[in-house]
């Protein structure tokens, strides 16, 4: 099981994961949704992202991204593209005109939500499966989604907390992607991402 640690912002903390001897295997920046607390404005991130990825992959996440901020981003040295609500053709052209690996990102309240995975088969390299929250930690059920066989890799968010069962995940995604669950009070907390890792690597162990 992999993980990736979401909504970094500061360059501390960003090189306190790229230095970890077992890093995250990604690491994400929102890039352009300013209701988010963990939003970086666009001189500050590439500030930020010219600490050394080292053995992580660095991830843009976007909020149905135009032309403008898509561009703004282009020579970051982002590795995935997280998208969230844009249909699969607007996906499959930023694909081709940027040549990034896409994770595209579906908010879940019900099986509805998660039959949509099967339109984006083309155009995606892993499916993120999250809750309606955005900003918000917020959880769904993940019952939704743990009997389905997927042809992509599956990365599971939403409100996952720092000492919930890991293992449990397993059975579910390839990737966990925690935001919140390594916070306290709204700000990134080394001991907790410290906890975190620890037990990835314990799971995969």
């Amino acid at each position: 099981m992999r993980s990736k640690i979401c909504g970094i912002s500061d360059s501390s903390t960003l090189r306190f994961l790229t230095n970890y001897p077992f890093p995250p295997q990604f690491i994400g920046f929102i890039v352009n949704y300013p209701k988010s607390k963990r939003y970086v404005e666009i001189e500050k991130l590439k500030n930020l992202l010219k600490v050394d990825k080292k053995n992580s992959l660095y991830v843009a996440v976007l909020v149905k991204p135009n032309k403008k901020i898509l561009e703004e981003i282009k020579n970051l040295p982002f590795d995935y593209y997280q998208i969230y609500d844009c249909k699969p053709d607007k996906i499959k052209r930023i694909r081709e005109i940027y040549n990034k690996k896409i994770i595209t990102a579906f908010t879940i309240q019900n099986s509805e939500d998660v039959k949509k995975y099967k339109l984006y088969e083309n155009v995606t390299d892993i499916y993120l499966f999250d809750s309606k929250g955005y900003e918000k930690s917020m959880s769904f059920k993940h019952s939704l989604i743990e009997n389905l066989k997927f042809n992509k890799e599956v990365m599971l968010a939403g409100n996952i907390q720092v000492n919930d069962e890991l293992e449990n995940y397993k059975k579910i995604a390839d990737i966990i992607d925690i935001s919140g669950g390594v916070e306290t009070s709204g700000l990134k907390d080394i001991s907790k991402i410290e906890i975190f890792l620890n037990k990835i690597k314990k799971v995969n162990d």
